[in-house]
């Protein structure tokens, strides 16, 4: 089975704002990463809209052709959008100000009934809901717990492996999640670090259906367009040795 690609187009926004432009547009990046094969788009919508503003959301959902994937924290704001908006999928991350990018995942474990209601309010406007998880077995088994549809592996540690020993570990944690969130009947995707060099070996996990790739592709689009970009990881998915 090939893994739905699901493009995050994040750091098309950063540039943009770092200039505070109206270009380049993430949300002609999304059309160019479906044209090239992606079936989801995923944004992450910042409480400090650091990067994706409100107005990508808008339009996104207006004109994604695939399926939307909308990150974001598990607060009552969010959730509003979230019913305004009505993405495809909602993935609840957690998330601090100072941080430059998502530093690990959700606790679940330790703020259970919170996440649980967020849960149901998101579901009962009939949105599918994902977590960002580390891949620990009790984080599993609690994002089974409080009704998640999904999870989504963080694979930082993997990515930041400094040694093959390490990063054979860290594969066999995200393996074995993958493997216990499938028992339990949730779907399982994976992200966070993922690049042309170190995809495959996730790439060749059958449970994991769905792959969330963003600064990777969005570096390599730079140099050499970003349909080319797109591409060239869908071969490296779908060819995983």
């Amino acid at each position: 089975m090939t893994q739905r690609l699901g493009v995050n187009v994040d750091h098309v926004a950063t540039l943009r704002q770092a200039r505070r432009t109206s270009y380049p547009d993430p949300v002609t990046a999304a059309a160019l990463a479906e044209l090239a094969g992606a079936r989801q788009i995923t944004i992450h919508l910042r409480e400090d809209r650091r990067h994706i503003q409100d107005r990508d959301l808008r339009i996104l959902r207006d004109t994604c052709q695939t399926l939307l994937n909308l990150e974001m924290a598990a607060t009552p704001e969010m959730v509003k959008i979230a019913y305004e908006y009505k993405p495809d999928v909602v993935t609840l991350v957690p998330e601090r100000r100072e941080e430059l990018t998502t530093e690990g995942g959700l606790d679940v474990t330790g703020q259970r009934e919170a996440v649980a209601k967020i849960i149901k309010n998101l579901k009962d406007g009939e949105i599918i809901v994902s977590l960002f998880i580390d891949p620990d077995l009790d984080q599993v088994r609690a994002a089974h717990k409080v009704d998640a549809n999904r999870i989504e592996l963080h694979t930082g540690r993997y990515c930041e492996a400094r040694n093959e020993r390490e990063r054979a570990r860290e594969l066999s944690r995200i393996v074995d999640a993958a493997k216990s969130a499938a028992k339990l009947g949730m779907s399982v995707a994976a992200g966070h670090g993922l690049n042309y060099d170190n995809v495959q070996p996730i790439a060749r996990i059958q449970e994991i259906d769905e792959l969330n790739i963003g600064h990777s592709i969005v570096g390599r689009a730079v140099l050499v367009g970003f349909e080319r970009a797109v591409r060239e990881m869908l071969e490296l998915m779908r060819n995983p040795g």
